[in-house]
């Protein structure tokens, strides 16, 4: 190459150091499956910081292979005194290494061996062919590997910000060479490895020996020049530092069967990494990196005969109607209350179709078209009848009639998968490929709609998918024992859904901006005080500048420091709050600041002017448990624990004058539902005595009368019956009760002992989840579990807990829904004029007249605690008021 020197470098990652940092520094993440991402997400953004940054020409991620390696057998509680990892985060190394493979970067694993002697082992080969190594850990025992070619990348405070250590740094910061790193754990020892040293010797003491004397052997031969107590000490634990030094010691001869050249690194892939991204539902890694997912084999898909319809033949078209399988709409945009129709694809009973541009929709010749539409008795099959019924319905345009949805069918045979687009059910029933939408349409900033050729045949081709999926997913249903939740329950809710979306909620938008300007003066109060408490005026929203009065000028103890500076999160502060009285403030200052933003200025923007309502969108197909999800605006977020927050609720009112808000909420729907499921005495009893359930429940772990369960007792037993529907971990709970995991797991266990039939309906339901690889709910909706049986503890483990709760989840939403579509039949049936508004959680929102309100009180409960018999009562609070915020 004449002479032009090519560098190499090697990045060497400690996996099992980095996933433990990622974890404890970033919140609880999860998917809509529920399973844990926080570990992955911050491995990720690790490796792509890496990747960009570091520009590595090799590239190995390292894990340790178990538990136990050769360091046992000479010291049998080498990391003995570690806490067991929290199940939140075991679950999620599957994925890490998962993750690992999709970058395409090599990976190693060996029993007996730490990810450490694997990293020194190739460090040392690197270092003998003068390979330029980067080694990413939070481990500072890994300092002893550093030389000319090796620097240590030391993650400090999560796995963002680093310090390097090349021998220089570490002679600057500790007066050692690389190899005494050794030395010096041989002297203090390590709590978090359970490595003893010398006991009363810390890293300051350890410091001072070794610049005196150079090594642990140096120390111990010299023990009789050291004064004092101290030399008592090393005489009496001489054995103890020559074992610690060697536990320290990183072996670098592990048997490798990787070499160098096989850690090659070429980059990764970006349709893999994509998918891999998609199962994690890494969104914004997606749209930041624009991944594509392919086309699922579009190539060489069949060509299907499709005609333009033009202005001229509208009328002709008229006549061709009868013949129509199946229709298909393209609404672009996610909000479908504003979104756009580009164009309508029909499928004949010939094969062949025909493409309706939209502009030719609104044209008087179209009316034939729009009245077919519109007509319940002509039957037709569409993808996603909820969101076309309201998209279409903003347009102008009524589609009634549908006979089969296609999306909730799909949704409901594997509610598990993310997404269920068109062009991925061609590939899971192996049936004639679509591109995918972004292959034709673009995406984001690229999006643009295509030509009428390409338009035509894309749409067509999805027309002709839905006709041919029609009878693959009524066969499914069937054989699957799901036609009466299709029939019965999701596919009427989407009629329903759509009616109350298109319908909207009134919001009084004076009183919002008044409510606004009264937050607004609460936080001028609120800054003011901070400011005085401070001493001084400062950007409140910065986090350095807050971190500097915090930290530097009240001198309050620092908890966690990140990369540009001092961390202010929540956590922090809250930890801070005993402390000084600004920190109070200061975390009451950014709820209302989020109020003011997200809720106040949010619900200005989304009232839709021409109605003077919010019509917000329900997604059906998204949680594996059920539950419906609500955006543009979210109404299921509003912090109603927060009074504040409450009164936002107050700007909700009926849409005519003299009418009332009337609000009907379950009460503990879940804790009903495990009650009735487990067949727990105790907990059955409870709900038929009409007792609270978290005082009883206190009162039978803790052996106390009603009379002695205190107010904390009744919160530690109710974050336990809500922890045990979710499947809360002893690591979960202690976060939520500030208690010890000890403390969290005995808490659990004595729960189980008292209320013995939950603890028999936890085993049955994992081992009937292990025979047939998914659970049911009351309804038959499916939970896939394909790690049940897995041979890896970890993922195996997250499937257990899914299997313990999604029947009891998926139990409660079904139960919601199912209610809402029977009062959806029984208003009509009434012919009443009130109308239901929303669903929120388990409550549902209502407006009714005057002469109305008695009826609705009667009918609404009746319908709720009757849509599916249980073994307990089910029960509902009905309230209502002026607004939304009278009817709780």
């Amino acid at each position: 190459m004449n002479g032009v020197y090519v560098l190499e470098k090697l990045i060497l990652i400690d996996g099992n150091s980095i996933a433990n940092r990622a974890f404890y520094a970033l919140p609880l993440l999860s998917n809509s499956s529920g399973l844990h991402t926080n570990a992955v997400f911050g491995f990720t953004t690790m490796l792509l910081k890496l990747i960009e940054e570091q520009k590595p020409t090799h590239f190995l991620v390292a894990f340790d292979a178990g538990k136990v390696t050769f360091r046992h057998a000479d010291y049998k509680e080498y990391k003995g005194g570690r806490a067991k990892t929290p199940p939140e985060l075991s679950e999620q190394f599957p994925l890490i290494r998962e993750l690992v493979q999709a970058f395409g970067i090599p990976q190693f694993e060996l029993a007996g061996y730490e990810a450490d002697d694997i990293i020194g082992t190739m460090t040392r080969l690197a270092d003998e062919k003068g390979l330029d190594v980067v080694v990413v850990t939070g481990d500072k025992d890994m300092l002893q590997l550093a030389s000319e070619h090796v620097t240590i990348a030391l993650t400090r405070k999560g796995i963002s910000e680093v310090e390097l250590y090349t021998p220089e740094a570490i002679r600057e910061k500790y007066g050692l060479v690389p190899k005494q790193i050794i030395d010096l754990k041989g002297l203090m020892g390590d709590a978090s490895d359970n490595i003893p040293g010398i006991p009363g010797v810390g890293e300051k003491t350890a410091l001072k020996l070794l610049h005196e004397y150079g090594s642990v052997e140096e120390v111990l031969a010299r023990a009789d020049d050291i004064s004092g107590k101290m030399k008592d000490k090393i005489k009496e634990h001489a054995d103890d530092a020559r074992m610690s030094k060697e536990l320290a010691t990183i072996y670098r001869e592990v048997p490798m069967e990787m070499k160098l050249d096989e850690l090659q690194y070429a980059g990764y892939e970006g349709p893999t990494l994509g998918a891999m991204f998609r199962k994690l539902e890494f969104k914004s890694l997606l749209d930041k990196m624009d991944l594509s997912g392919g086309d699922a084999g579009a190539e060489g898909a069949e060509a299907i005969e499709v005609d333009v319809v033009e202005r001229g033949s509208l009328g002709a078209l008229a006549d061709a109607l009868a013949d129509v399988e199946a229709v298909h709409f393209e609404i672009v945009g996610e909000n479908p209350h504003v979104s756009d129709v580009i164009g309508l694809a029909l499928r004949m009973s010939s094969g062949k179709a025909l493409f309706v541009p939209a502009d030719l929709l609104d044209a008087p010749e179209a009316e034939p078209l729009r009245r077919w539409l519109a007509d319940e008795d002509a039957g037709k099959i569409v993808y996603d009848m909820h969101r076309t019924e309201v998209g279409l319905h903003w347009k102008g345009i009524e589609l009634r009639g549908v006979t089969f949805d296609v999306l909730i069918a799909a949704y409901l045979l594997d509610p598990t998968e993310s997404t269920h687009t068109l062009n991925e059910l061609a590939g899971r029933y192996g049936l004639p490929a679509v591109p995918a939408d972004e292959n034709v349409f673009g995406k984001g900033a690229k999006f643009k709609v295509p030509d009428v050729g390409p338009l035509s045949e894309h749409l067509a081709r999805k027309a002709d998918l839905l006709a041919r999926l029609v009878p693959v997913l009524k066969d499914e249903l069937e054989k699957n024992e799901m036609n009466r939740l299709y029939y019965e329950l999701e596919f009427p809710l989407a009629r329903v859904l759509a009616a109350m979306e298109k319908r909207g909620i009134r919001v009084n938008a004076d009183d919002l901006k008044q409510y606004g300007g009264e937050l607004g003066k609460s936080i001028d109060a609120l800054v003011e005080g901070i400011y005085k408490a401070a001493g001084t005026e400062f950007n409140i929203n910065s986090t350095k500048q807050l971190g500097e009065i915090l930290f530097d000028k009240l001198g309050l103890p620092v908890i966690k420091k990140t990369k540009t500076g001092y961390s202010t999160d929540a956590e922090v502060l809250e930890k801070l709050a005993p402390y000084h009285e600004v920190v109070s403030s200061i975390l009451n200052y950014r709820q209302l600041a989020k109020l003011q933003s997200t809720y106040v200025e949010g619900l200005l923007k989304e009232i839709r002017p021409e109605t003077g309502k919010v019509h917000t969108y329900y997604q059906q197909t998204i949680a594996a448990t059920g539950r419906l999800s609500s955006q543009f605006p979210n109404l299921q977020n509003i912090p109603i624990r927060l009074e504040e927050g409450r009164k936002i609720r107050k700007v909700f009112v009926p849409d005519e004058p003299g009418w009332n808000i009337l609000a009907a909420d379950y009460s503990q729907i879940e804790l009903r539902v495990l009650a009735h499921i487990s067949g727990d005495d105790r907990l059955k009893d409870a709900f038929r005595n009409d007792m609270d359930v978290h005082t009883k429940t206190a009162m039978d772990v803790f052996g106390v009368s009603e009379a002695d369960v205190d107010a904390n007792m009744r919160r530690q037993a109710k974050a336990v019956n809500f922890g045990i529907v979710y499947g809360i971990s002893d690591y979960g709970l202690s976060q939520n009760l500030n208690i010890t995991r000890k403390e969290a797991a005995e808490f659990i266990e004595q729960y189980f002992a008292v209320f013995q039939g939950v603890r028999h309906y936890m085993d049955d339901i994992v081992r009937q989840a292990r025979t047939n690889g998914y659970v049911t709910t009351l309804l038959q909706r499916r939970r896939y579990l394909p790690d049940i049986n897995a041979s890896n503890f970890n993922l195996r483990s997250f499937a257990e807990r899914t299997a313990m709760n999604s029947p009891i989840q998926g139990s409660a939403a079904d139960i919601i829904k199912l209610a809402m579509v029977q009062i959806a039949e029984r208003m009509a049936n009434e012919k009443v004029r009130s109308r239901m508004l929303l669903q929120v959680h388990d409550e549902l929102v209502f407006e009714v007249p005057e002469d109305e309100l008695e009826l609705m009180k009667k009918l609404v409960p009746e319908v709720m605690e009757g849509a599916l018999q249980l073994d307990v009562p089910l029960k509902v609070d009905v309230n209502y008021g002026v607004n939304w915020y009278e009817a709780k």
